[in-house]
This record gives structure tokens, C-alpha cells and sequence, in this order.
């Protein structure tokens, strides 16, 4: 089976993604998750496969399971992981409305990681149109929490890891067209500054304010940053009244590394800032983690396949460990040979402005369809 031979259309893909981007799914909104789940359960029943629906838990969305029709269904295959939650709130649409512009298309969520998501269903339906029965059976999971860290999912994807051979993850491509062969260690603390509130005007030395001591201790996180280890606080609230001292503050701050030890330190490091200064307590606690996933040989021999996938479709594929977290650390550092990045290239992920190349969509669907066939 040659996937350059099968008839992917990038048009008609776009219009399929459409829908997919339209239906705004923001982590935090558990009902808007699952109305993207929805549909992507219903497109996936109708290409033949056994949905499974798992309840969503700690106020998430649920998770959609779907097994493929397959000789061997029950036995280890392949896993495509994916994530239909974005960052963008509801009614971003309106303001990063779904247009195309030349190469480019832009919506929320249409790269990270809409796109990859679509493109793999796309894979195992055009293999499906060509009558080729792949090598090993398929299941698709697609979670609704990845972008707050996979708090309520990672015990599933885990779990259903462990039965498979292989985990693709359709994450956005590199930006040299490569793939992603491990990515660092990352960490998530939240933080509380507990003042002594006081009237602002008529007595505001005798009170002891949050928002002070939260401001002082960004700084010190910032200045933690180093070589090994980086550290930045990137949600803060704090006070109630502008003429009342704060009594309360909070944050939410985050660390990486490309070593799970130095990682290990930076953790040391921030949990030591807890304490009392001035009559202000500040808390750290940590939160959800993602261990380092260091590429081994089942990993790299998996890429080498990839390699050759690619460069038989006349493109080269550069790989490497990358710095933003994916649920991929977690079946990489399992030791279950893992190949992220392959979904599509594009960029301006998380903002206003993120777009996907058009063409590219073709590209990796065939570079997935390739794997799917010839992984064994």
C-alpha cells in the first residue's frame, strides 16, 4: 500500500475541520467538550467503530474510546491519543473567526490540535476506502484536559497505553516538518499569599497586603530561571476592594526542564518559598506533573520508520525532544515506543492568530495513514 496513491483532498478535509473548529470546546467547559466529543464519536460510529463513552470527573469533559474493526480487535495495536480541549474561551470564534488566507486557514484550536485530530481520522478512512486491513488493530482516545496538565485523564490514557504497541499523538507538527521524539519534564504549582486586611485609607499600615507579597514572590520565581530548570508564574488573582488591603492572593506558576532530576530540584526550590515574612504566609503546593520522556530505541525505531514514510513521499522528517508538555510524556516515559508532533504544521498556537498550512493536512494525513499500514 502506497500512501501517496491515496485520494486525500485537502479541500474536502477543510471543510470537514470546519465544524470541528466551530464547535469552540474550552477546557473548563465540561459541555462544550463533550459537544466536540460528540461529534467526533458520531463521525467515527460512522466509520464503523465501537464508541465508548467514559464520564468526565473533577468537572472535566468526558473521554470518547473508539475501536476500530479489525482480525485481531482485542490484541496490542496502535493508540492515537489526542485532545479536544483548547485554551481558547467560548466565543473566541468571533473574534479568530474560521477564514482562509491563501496557505493558511485560522480558527481556535484548528492547530493545536483540531487539525492533527481530523487528519488521523482521515487516515484510517481513506485506508478503510482502500479496502486495506492494517497490520494491527486501532484505537482512538481523545481526552478532555490536556491543556490544564491531563489531571482527571492521564490514569486512562495510561491505562489504555499499556495495551497497545504503539502511541501515535497527532500533537502540531515542529515547525521544521519534523516530529516530536520526547519532550521535558513540567511541573505545576499553585499558590496562595494570606495577608492582614486593614481599611486602605484610614488605617492601611496596620494591614499586611497578599498582592505585595504574591508580586514579590513572582519576581523571585522569575529570577529562579536558569540553564536547567525555567520557572514563570503565569496566572495571578488577588484582593477584592481597592479600599481594602488583600487579605488573600493566588497564582499558578510553572516549571521545566529537559532532566526529570533537575526538574526534581526546581520542585525542591519552589515548595522551600513557603513561609511567614512579615506577618504574610505564602503557600506552594504542587500540582499536576508531566515526567521528562527521553527517546529509547523502541521510540527512535519507530521515528526511523516514519523517516522512511516520509522520504518515500518525497519529504525529509526531522525529529527532537520539544519543550511544551503533551500527553505523550507520559506513555513515552512508560517505555511504549511513542511518536508525537504528527499533526499539523502551522503556528500563532494559543493566540489570536493561530493558523494551520493547509497542505499540510494532506501531507501528515499520509504520512499517518503510512504508519497505520505498515507498523506491525
Amino acid at each position: 500500500m502506497n500512501p501517496a496513491n491515496l485520494p486525500f483532498d485537502s479541500e474536502a478535509m477543510l471543510q470537514g475541520l470546519r465544524g470541528w473548529v466551530e464547535c469552540e470546546s474550552p477546557t473548563w467547559d465540561a459541555n462544550a467538550v463533550n459537544r466536540m466529543l460528540d461529534i467526533a464519536a458520531r463521525e467515527m460510529a460512522i466509520m464503523g467503530a465501537t464508541i465508548e463513552r467514559i464520564a468526565g470527573r473533577q468537572g472535566f469533559g468526558g473521554v470518547i474510546r473508539a475501536r476500530f474493526p479489525h482480525p485481531k480487535q482485542g490484541e496490542p495495536g496502535i493508540l492515537i491519543a489526542g485532545h479536544m480541549d483548547t485554551v481558547h474561551p467560548t466565543g473566541t470564534i468571533e473574534k479568530l473567526k474560521w477564514r482562509r488566507e491563501g496557505s493558511k486557514c485560522y480558527g481556535p484550536g484548528i492547530y493545536d490540535m483540531k487539525g492533527g485530530n481530523y487528519l488521523s481520522l482521515e487516515a484510517i478512512r481513506q485506508l478503510a476506502r482502500a479496502s486495506f486491513t492494517t497490520p494491527l488493530p486501532i484505537t482512538v482516545l481523545f481526552t478532555p484536559d490536556e491543556e490544564v496538565g491531563t489531571p482527571s485523564t492521564r490514569d486512562i490514557i495510561e491505562a489504555e497505553a499499556a495495551r497497545n504497541k504503539y502511541v501515535l499523538v497527532p500533537e502540531p507538527g515542529r515547525a521544521d516538518n519534523g516530529v516530536t521524539t520526547g519532550r521535558y519534564a513540567i511541573a505545576r504549582f499553585n499558590l496562595e499569599a494570606i495577608g492582614r486586611p486593614s481599611h486602605a485609607g484610614a488605617t492601611l499600615s496596620a494591614g499586611r497586603s497578599a498582592i505585595r507579597e504574591m508580586a514579590r514572590q513572582i519576581l523571585a520565581i522569575d529570577a529562579m530561571t536558569g540553564e536547567d530548570c525555567t520557572f514563570s508564574v503565569g496566572v495571578v488573582h488577588g484582593g477584592q476592594w481597592v479600599n481594602c488591603v488583600a487579605t488573600t492572593a493566588t497564582g499558578e506558576a510553572l516549571s521545566m526542564a529537559k532532566r526529570q532530576a533537575d526538574l526534581d530540584r526546581g520542585v525542591e526550590r519552589m515548595l522551600a518559598l513557603s513561609g511567614t515574612t512579615n506577618d504574610v504566609t505564602f503557600k506552594v503546593t504542587r500540582g499536576v506533573t508531566r515526567p521528562v520522556w527521553e527517546p529509547d530505541a523502541g521510540t527512535m525505531a519507530l521515528y526511523e520508520q516514519a523517516r522512511v514514510i516520509a522520504k518515500s513521499l518525497g519529504a525529509e522528517l526531522p525529529h527532537g525532544s520539544a519543550g511544551g508538555g503533551s500527553d505523550g510524556n507520559f506513555t513515552g516515559a512508560m517505555g511504549i515506543p511513542t511518536l508525537d508532533g504528527l499533526g499539523v504544521r502551522g503556528g500563532n498556537g494559543h493566540t489570536l492568530e493561530e493558523y494551520i498550512e493547509v497542505e499540510s493536512l494532506v501531507e501528515r494525513g499520509r504520512l499517518m495513514a503510512g504508519l497505520l499500514a505498515t507498523l506491525e
